[in-house]
């Protein structure tokens, strides 16, 4: 069941709308990969990076909060 999972854990804020030291769930897969994160300024976007190592070797996704 994804209804309810936590998917995002752990994000620190370290300044400037950006966050790092997280970890992200991939629901499909099961795999937990570290993320960083940067929140837009105003408040409705959230550009998301997972990766394994490096941040270089992963992919971003961004999330659009509805009103």
């Amino acid at each position: 069941p994804i209804l309810g999972l936590d998917v995002l854990t752990g994000l620190k804020y370290v300044g400037n709308n950006n966050f790092s030291n997280g970890k992200i769930l991939d629901p499909l897969s099961g795999n937990i990969y570290s993320t960083k994160a940067k929140l837009s300024t105003n408040g409705k976007r959230l550009t998301l990076r997972g990766y394994v190592g490096v941040s270089a070797l992963g992919r971003s996704q961004t999330w659009i909060k509805q009103d």
